[in-house]
């Protein structure tokens, strides 16, 4: 089974102030996903060392390396939540 962040109600168009859909008209969070799902237009790209949990730890991949707005393929998000 894929493992998929985009298709929720976090990345939806239809996902208004207060975590509230505009076409259901209910509260929702981030595991909530309809037929009604519209991607938003571009999705936050903040995937730099400063985002990465693993930035200045002991796990970074490239310690000697890491620096605010350099990327990886080691990154890993600081807030994720399933």
């Amino acid at each position: 089974m894929s493992i998929r962040l985009g298709n929720s109600c976090v990345n939806c168009d239809n996902l208004v102030e207060g975590n509230t859909c505009k076409v259901h008209g209910v509260k929702v969070g981030n595991s909530y996903t309809c037929d009604s799902f519209e991607m938003k237009a571009a999705l936050k790209d903040d995937t730099n060392c400063v985002t990465c949990i693993r930035f200045e730890s002991s796990d970074c991949a490239n310690p000697q390396k890491a620096a605010p707005g350099m990327s990886c393929s080691h990154w890993a998000p600081q807030n994720a939540t399933a």
